[in-house]
């Protein structure tokens, strides 16, 4: 049933991904009110995160963002299937890093580099960081059920150079590599809710106490890593900017949990600016003490 799955939907995914970009934005804006309109997917849950994070907001104001966001999912996921295709000059013209210097210094100074970025703007894009470094750039990710598609997205991230390790095999990938000598820049994307457990840290998020992911900090100490946050811009449809800024080169002298919430701070006034681009359409406050 998978294979089945698998050859009935991929020619549709790649005849998507030749479509021009101009063609490609319509059919978005096809499937922004299929998606919104018809279906209403997840529309109860983005009304809701919405409502938690923005309460100062007028419900006018909110439906503005909840739209927006909408449209912008329906982009982003129309972007990602174009990129099975796309060039590697047509991905640097629309995904472009502002200061690509300040991460490269910090490739000479020896260390491995947790990468801490937030499901917000292109996230999908980021993996053309990898045709700009040196070091082997890993993205770490949730497998997908379907091991056609989940080959799939591996093959189309190795386009870029990047090697997708999943989040079970994250700690032993870091550890061999580090036994090596091999170096890494490790992408963790934290700004979702952690699975509940009895050990979780507590912060907040947008002003709502919620558990928060440490794993990446857990991992930077553990493997002495420099940590750098990439934030994300959209500057217009389809275009894209990125920026690294330093979060620390001494990570064993930061205290515990500073980085993770430091990175929570990061990620909210990336929202605050503009809060369409966001993926709000998972359950962001799940958990109360």
């Amino acid at each position: 049933m998978q294979f089945l799955l698998y050859i009935i939907l991929y020619p549709l995914i790649w005849l998507i991904s030749i479509l021009p970009f101009p063609v490609l934005y319509f059919l978005s804006d096809c499937l922004y009110v299929m998606i919104y309109y018809v279906i209403g997917y997840r529309k109860k849950t983005v009304r809701d995160n919405l409502l938690k994070a923005f309460a100062h907001l007028s419900e006018h104001e909110r439906l503005s963002i909840e739209k927006k966001s909408f449209h912008h999912l329906c982009d982003s996921f129309l972007e990602m299937t174009k990129t099975v295709t796309i060039s590697k000059k047509e991905m640097d013209k629309r995904y472009r890093f502002t200061n690509l210097e300040t991460y490269l210094k910090l490739e000479k100074k020896g260390k491995n580099i947790a990468l801490m970025c937030a499901h917000y703007a292109s996230y999908e894009w980021a993996v053309s960081m990898n045709n700009h470094i040196n070091f082997t750039g890993y993205a770490i990710y949730k497998k997908i059920a379907n091991k056609y598609f989940d080959k799939l997205v591996r093959d189309i991230r190795s386009k870029f150079k990047a090697v997708l390790i999943t989040t079970k095999e994250t700690k032993a990938t870091i550890e061999h590599n580090y036994k090596e000598g091999k170096f890494g820049v490790y992408g963790f994307a934290s700004d979702q809710t952690p699975r509940y457990s009895k050990n979780l840290h507590w912060n907040t998020f947008l002003g709502i106490e919620t558990p928060i992911h440490i794993g990446a900090e857990i991992v930077a100490k553990q493997y002495d890593m420099n940590v750098i946050f990439l934030k994300t811009k959209k500057v217009k449809r389809g275009y894209y900017e990125a920026t690294f800024e330093i979060m620390t080169e001494d990570v064993k002298s930061v205290p515990n949990y500073e980085l993770s919430e430091q990175f929570m701070r990061k990620v909210e006034k990336q929202i605050i600016d503009a809060p369409e681009f966001y993926l709000w359409t998972h359950k962001r406050w799940k958990h109360t003490r």
